[in-house]
Order: structure tokens, then C-alpha cells, then sequence
């Protein structure tokens, strides 16, 4: 019985030939409205960027779901960047949404870049970005203002004579 079934079944596929089936093309209405009339693109042959170009680039993805990446151009801009996944504590909701608190995998990056401004100004900015939230860290960037004088004290209340309070 599976011999004759199978000598059918190779007799069938080897014997006839299958045909694609054919499709009317589809009819789309017309718009009421006309076509927009989008300006043909222009490119300036003036363009001070079009001269640099990458002068190195790598990209690595391992297994373990680290990577790091980094690249460079000819006018001296550089970035790179790495991250690492790590477990955590963190805030996970199952298939209810019901939350719960625990060890959850993240990631944990860490970069950095370099470039000059047109007006000829170096910039270095590095950054990591962990369970600590993101940290940029740059000679550039504006650092909040330290308090150095002594912050005042709400009053103390007392009972006075346990007619009222007098305030110290």
C-alpha cells in the first residue's frame, strides 16, 4: 500500500506540470484632487560636507548580546560606542500586568565622541549610561551651580505655659 502510494504521489509531481494562476491587475479609483507638484531635487555643488568621507568603521555583535561599534571621518570626527547586556534589579509585569521586582537583564553602554565645530572648537564628549541613568561628561557642557551657603531652618514650636506655643 505505501509503495502505491508513493509511486502516485512521484507519478502525479514528475507527470503534470503546475500552472501559476493568473490575477486581473487591480483597478484603482482615481483621486478628486491633482497630484502635488514636488520640485525636482537639486544638489548643490557647493556642499562643504561632500568632500569628507570615512576613513574607518568596525561593528562588532557577539553572542552574548555585547557589541561595540566605532567609525571616523577625514575631517576628524570620531564616535564610538560598547554595550554590554547585565543583569539587574528592575521592575518586570507578567502576562496580567501584575508587577514584581527582581533580577532583569539590561543594558549598560558606554561611548564616546569627538568633532570640531565649524568655528574651529574641539569637542570631546564621553558618556555611560547604566542602572545609574545616563552620565555625559564634557568640558562643554554646563555643570549645575554648588550651593555654598547654609540653608535656613523651619522654626521649632514649643508649648508656653500650655496656653500656646512660642516659636524659638
Amino acid at each position: 500500500m505505501l509503495y502505491y502510494i508513493l509511486h502516485t504521489t512521484c507519478y502525479t509531481i514528475l507527470h503534470h506540470r503546475y500552472t501559476t494562476p493568473s490575477y486581473p491587475a487591480p483597478k484603482y479609483p482615481t483621486p478628486g484632487y491633482p497630484a502635488p507638484a514636488y520640485p525636482t531635487p537639486s544638489y548643490n555643488k557647493d556642499n562643504k560636507y561632500a568632500d569628507i568621507t570615512i576613513t574607518s568603521q568596525s561593528d562588532e555583535r557577539n553572542l552574548d548580546g555585547s557589541s561595540q561599534w566605532s567609525y571616523a571621518q577625514s575631517d576628524y570626527t570620531t564616535r564610538e560606542e560598547s554595550q554590554v547586556q547585565k543583569k539587574m534589579q528592575g521592575v518586570t509585569y507578567d502576562s496580567y500586568g501584575k508587577e514584581s521586582y527582581g533580577e532583569v537583564l539590561g543594558n549598560t553602554n558606554k561611548g564616546s565622541s569627538y568633532w570640531v565645530s565649524s568655528e574651529g572648537q574641539k569637542f570631546t564628549l564621553t558618556w555611560a549610561a547604566d542602572e545609574a541613568g545616563f552620565q555625559p561628561k564634557g568640558d562643554h557642557l554646563p555643570v549645575a551651580p554648588v550651593h555654598e551657603y547654609e540653608l535656613p531652618v523651619a522654626p521649632v514650636h514649643i508649648p508656653f505655659n500650655g496656653k500656646g506655643y512660642k516659636i524659638y
